[in-house]
C-alpha cells in the first residue's frame, strides 16, 4: 500500500489508515521520537500520540508526503512531551544544540531582532545552498538533536571533522542573517 492510499483511508475515516501507517513508519516515528526524548516508554507515549493526531488531522489536511508529515508530528509532540518532562532538568544535546544555534540570530545587544517565520525563513535559504554533507550535518544536531559523536558515527566521518563542520557552518549561517538584515555584527 502507498502514502496516496493510506491517506485515502483516512479521508473515508477507515481504521485500517492507522493501521497501515504504524505498519509503514512506526520504527521511524519511535525512533524519531526516541532520539528527542530519550526513553523508550516515552518515545511509546508519543508515538501513541502521533497516530491520534494524525487521525484527527487527516482530513481536513491532505499531506503531499505522509512521512515528512508524520515526522514533523513526531518531532513536534516529542519536543513538548521533552519540554514537559524536563521542565527542571535539562538534555544537555537539546540545551547546546539550542545555545549553539542561538548565537547565530542574536544581536550584539542580546535584542530579539526577528520573527521565529522571518528566523526561519532564512534558516530554510541559507540551508538550500548548503552541500549536501553539510546539511546533513547540521540537520542531525540541529533537528535531531543527536551529539557530535552520534554525528560523526552516522555520517562516517571523524568527531573533528563534524565538529569543525559545525563550527563553521554557524559562522556562514550568522554571516548570512547578518546580511539579510543589513547588520554589520
Amino acid at each position: 500500500m502507498d502514502e496516496s492510499e493510506i491517506i485515502s483511508l483516512f479521508f473515508e475515516r477507515s481504521e485500517d489508515a492507522v493501521r497501515e501507517v504504524k505498519r509503514m513508519y512506526g520504527r521511524l516515528i519511535l525512533a524519531s521520537a526516541k532520539r528527542i526524548l530519550r526513553c523508550e516508554a516515552d518515545a511509546e507515549e508519543c508515538e501513541n500520540d502521533v497516530y491520534m493526531a494524525v487521525w484527527n488531522l487527516i482530513p481536513p489536511n491532505h499531506p503531499g508526503s505522509l512521512k515528512a508529515y508524520l515526522l514533523k508530528i513526531t518531532r513536534n509532540l516529542a519536543l513538548k512531551r521533552y519540554e514537559y518532562l524536563t521542565a527542571e532538568k535539562r538534555s544537555p544535546n537539546a540545551v547546546i544544540s539550542f545555545e549553539e544555534l542561538g548565537e547565530c540570530a542574536d544581536s550584539a545587544d542580546g535584542e530579539i531582532r526577528y520573527s521565529d517565520g522571518e528566523l526561519a525563513e532564512m534558516i530554510n535559504t541559507f540551508l538550500e545552498a548548503l552541500n549536501d554533507e553539510t546539511r546533513k550535518v547540521f540537520m542531525l544536531r540541529y533537528w535531531g538533536f543527536l551529539s557530535v559523536n552520534e554525528i560523526a558515527e552516522r555520517c562516517g566521518i571523524s568527531k573533528s571533522k563534524a565538529e569543525s563542520m559545525l563550527f563553521r557552518t554557524r559562522k556562514k549561517l550568522k554571516a548570512f542573517i547578518n546580511e539579510r538584515s543589513g547588520g554589520n555584527e
